[in-house]
């Protein structure tokens, strides 16, 4: 439970405060991209609870991901993938992407 209330604090933190600089919540989900093909962001968080929309949605307004294709089974899934703005911002940031 820990986790989760965790990424709820980072989400409160919204981006609109820091301009042009991804909360750390924001963070640990697009780092997991720099390490997967063609940038694909994952569904689920470490702990196996699924991404916040808002993380994600957040994250496609502010051009760090892009929808990559829809899920044909669970069609209110956003699939994403990195952007280069993204995995520039990634990048900067430092860390790993098991953070």
């Amino acid at each position: 439970m820990q986790a989760i209330d965790r990424a709820a604090d980072d989400e409160d933190n919204d981006i609109e405060n820091q301009p042009g600089h991804p909360t750390d919540g924001q963070l640990r989900w697009l780092r997991r991209g720099l390490t997967q093909p063609g940038g694909k962001l994952p569904l689920f968080d470490g702990f196996g609870q699924k991404v916040s929309e808002r993380t994600v949605r957040s994250c496609i307004r502010h051009g760090w991901a892009e929808p990559w294709f829809s899920n044909p089974i669970k069609p209110d899934w956003l699939v994403c993938r990195l952007t280069e703005h993204g995995r520039s911002a990634a990048d900067a940031a430092g860390g790993s992407a098991e953070d």
